[in-house]
């Protein structure tokens, strides 16, 4: 699978970015998707990951309420809407995939053996 992340840049706190993760190699309804983050001089983190199926969404509890991810299977393509974005929120965001079943949905790291490149996100305070 060859994920391609795209939408970062600069916003101020309280602005909103949206990133796009396109895929392709796989059949990509067969794809849970995942996005992490790195912040500078930290680990990177779960963000957010949906399943096969688009109910079965999950969220880092830092980023509830904010953040909303949702996949278009036409377009191949996983998106993360952030909004009432904060300075902690600076970050490269990464898109993962993995191929799973419908019942199963991963959300961390090392589930994932596909990753895009990354796009950064820089929030002004």
């Amino acid at each position: 699978v060859q994920l391609q992340a795209s939408g970062g840049g600069l916003v101020q706190a309280g602005g909103s970015l949206r990133l796009s993760c396109a895929a392709s190699g796989r059949t990509f309804s067969r794809l849970s998707l995942g996005w992490f983050r790195q912040a500078p001089g930290k680990e990177r983190e779960f963000v957010t990951a949906i399943g096969r199926s688009t109910s079965s969404t999950y969220y880092a509890d830092s980023v509830k309420g904010r953040f909303s991810t949702v996949r278009d299977n036409d377009k191949k393509t996983v998106y993360l809407q952030m909004n009432s974005l904060k300075a902690e929120d600076t970050a490269v965001y990464y898109c993962a995939a993995r191929e799973t079943i419908m019942t199963y949905t991963p959300t961390t790291e090392h589930e994932y053996p596909y990753w895009g490149q990354g796009t950064l996100v820089t929030v002004s305070s």
